[in-house]
């Protein structure tokens, strides 16, 4: 892909974004958060049969929204992953309108 075919896709990918209320945006990345922190908790919690569960959800606007620049808007979710006598609980932070995302350990919630 060319610059200018990134930047063409970056720029719908924004626009169409812009025209889903934030309640539909967070539903809608949802399922990547809840998965990606479903596979770190299973992995560290060693437990093949954990479930996760939303706790909470934000929509981070970007710093830099402009006509000459635009910065990429985020998801931002606290999960909780529970089983095998554990819990531990994870901040995902997704980027709108991709599957990138990243799930980084809150704390650990104890037995």
């Amino acid at each position: 892909m060319t610059g200018k075919h990134v930047a063409f896709a970056a720029t719908t990918v924004l626009v169409l974004a812009g025209c889903q209320s934030a309640n539909q945006t967070l539903d809608a990345e949802s399922a990547a958060a809840s998965q990606t922190a479903l596979a770190r908790g299973k992995f560290e919690l060693s437990c093949p049969t954990a479930q996760a569960s939303v706790l909470s959800r934000n929509l981070i606007n970007p710093v830099l929204n402009g006509p000459m620049m635009n910065g990429v808007q985020r998801a931002e979710y606290t999960i909780g992953v529970s089983g095998c006598g554990q819990k531990a609980i994870y901040i995902s932070v997704c980027q709108v309108g991709s599957v990138s995302c990243i799930a980084a350990a809150a704390r650990n919630a104890g037995t």
